[in-house]
């Protein structure tokens, strides 16, 4: 009931008549007075949640589906466990220990800050069931038995009023994900990303995370068409996956060291 407050006493505040205000004496701020009071502290959400969807569907002419779909805590204490760390002693299936600031700089400029509550990473997992592609012909399942257990240390969007470009950056550390993809009979086991630096010989917390940024604004495609443009700035990391099945037996595992990638453009638009 707290949060309901301002906004009881904002409505109170607005139906008492103007003359009612003339007689206590209150006068309205004028803009010198209001002026005083900018660049004050913005705004701080402290979030705590989870998400559940029994299906998405995108429909073309055909549709692709997506089924029990969730996001929310990762409900473990032992992320990394090669480090030994404790993640904050809770675990719960909620997205939490999340602080979102926002802020709107002198230029115009909006900046929004993810943070974690306490002094920790933020632990978050994605799963969904079957991804499956329908239409006149019939249906195939293209993915399966998805989820992801991962760690965010950061997140920053800007919104630069200069340039008209979101840019977004973040730390994410992916400790475990798993999926199958049932039409080409191969699965994914045991998929861990983190920073290229990391060492799983001498781990160390601040580099387990791998950077990631984006930019995303408008620009023109190759048809001089205006299209939604994501430009990939940085992405570097080490991949590991602990397994990869075929036709329901381990091949082996796989590893990629000090993968980057950059200089990347996309231009997404319909036909």
């Amino acid at each position: 009931m707290k949060g309901l407050k301002p906004t009881l006493l904002a409505l109170f505040v607005s139906g008492v008549p103007t003359l009612t205000f003339a007689d206590s004496g209150f006068q309205p701020l004028d803009e010198a007075f209001m002026g005083n009071i900018t660049g004050q502290a913005g705004v701080t959400i402290e979030l705590e949640t989870k998400l559940n969807i029994d299906r998405f569907i995108y429909t073309d002419e055909g549709s692709l589906e997506v089924n029990d779909i969730f996001v929310g805590g990762a409900n473990r204490t032992d992320m990394f466990s090669e480090m030994g760390l404790n993640m904050n002693g809770a675990a719960t299936d909620r997205l939490d220990n999340v602080r979102i600031n926002i802020d709107v700089a002198r230029d115009g400029d909006a900046i929004i800050n993810l943070l974690p509550l306490a002094f920790n990473a933020v632990d978050f997992s994605v799963s969904t069931g079957a991804w499956n592609l329908i239409g006149s012909g019939g249906s195939t399942t293209i993915l399966d038995n998805f989820k992801m257990d991962a760690l965010i240390g950061s997140g920053t969007i800007r919104i630069d009023t200069a340039t008209d470009k979101l840019n977004f950056k973040t730390d994410i550390a992916i400790d475990d994900m798993d999926f199958d993809v049932p039409f080409l009979a191969l699965g994914i086991r045991d998929l861990e990303v983190t920073g290229a630096d990391y060492d799983l010989q001498a781990p160390q917390p601040l580099r387990v995370f791998a950077p990631v940024e984006l930019y995303i604004y408008k620009a023109t495609n190759s048809q001089g068409v205006q299209s939604l443009a994501v430009d990939l700035q940085t992405f570097e990391a080490d991949v590991r996956i602990g397994g990869v099945i075929v036709g329901g037996t381990s091949i082996g595992s796989l590893a990629l060291d000090n993968l980057a990638i950059s200089n990347t453009s996309m231009r997404i638009y319909g036909h």
